[in-house]
């Protein structure tokens, strides 16, 4: 297997040792330009990820202008989202950490899936390792449209970021941004929503307040529990320091039955 690199995982993995290893700049014999912004955009690094292999055709055309076959491509994107949960970086800051070349070759290599698979999360690492080696260094179909399927949800995701994180800065002279878009994942699935034959979830774009609580017994919460105990977190974080408070319990006709200090 010969890896083809750039930039500082070039220099990392050339350090432990992995090879052979060649720089994507020998392979396109053009060096990276722009402060990086120009590395892996080039027919050579394109042509050898499209390339049909079923197709002669294709082969004769990377073969003519020398472009090496590319089986696989592994790509972690720039940290976008972690820049982004900065409230207060800059656009300039946003703007460069948004990642061009690793999109481009995740979605040609997705596109080309059945030649070409496509490693886009470092918990996939070890699986995709361990099928190369009990197999002879050769991926599944189904692991090639796994990958591929996951790497189309993967650039969706990260343009969405991008997009809804830009989309936060106010226009010139305005206070509030012209969109608001909320992207949450599903953190719980419910009991039941508000009655009893409606489905719910609970979703969250952060780990704040109930949203980043941990369940430590107890059956499954529903919809009702969560309200409940989102009231009560609000009640609790009025308070600056500790407190303590006499509830009343009541029965029916509103008479004290006893109280609780809490």
């Amino acid at each position: 297997v010969e890896v083809l690199s750039t930039g500082g995982a070039y220099r990392v993995l050339k350090e432990a040792g992995v090879g052979p290893l060649r720089e994507v700049a020998e392979v396109t014999e053009f060096p990276e330009m722009l402060d990086g912004r120009v590395k892996t955009i080039h027919p050579r690094i394109a042509g050898g990820i499209l390339a049909m292999r079923s197709k002669p055709e294709h082969m004769r055309a990377i073969a003519e202008h020398g472009i090496p076959a590319i089986d696989l491509v592994c790509v972690n994107l720039y940290e976008f989202e972690k820049i982004a949960a900065k409230k207060d970086a800059p656009l300039e800051e946003l703007i460069e950490n948004i990642d061009i070349g690793g999109p481009t070759m995740i979605r040609a290599a997705a596109k080309n899936w059945q030649d070409v698979a496509v490693v886009t999360a470092a918990s996939d690492y070890a699986s995709i390792i361990a099928e190369l080696q009990a197999s002879g260094g050769v991926l599944s179909s189904d692991t090639h449209w796994r990958l591929a399927k996951k790497a189309f949800a993967t650039t969706a995701a990260y343009d969405r970021a991008v997009s809804a994180r830009l989309a936060e800065i106010p226009p010139t002279g305005e206070a509030l941004p012209a969109i608001l878009d909320i992207r949450a994942p599903r953190k719980l699935a419910l009991r039941y929503g508000e009655n009893p034959h409606q489905a719910a979830a609970l979703y969250a774009s952060g780990g704040a307040g109930i949203a980043g609580a941990e369940q430590l017994h107890g059956k499954e919460l529903s919809y009702n529990n969560l309200v409940d105990l989102d009231a009560a977190w609000q009640l609790v974080a009025e308070f600056d320091a500790p407190a303590s408070a006499i509830i009343k319990h009541t029965n029916p006709c509103g008479c004290a039955e006893g109280a609780t200090q809490a």
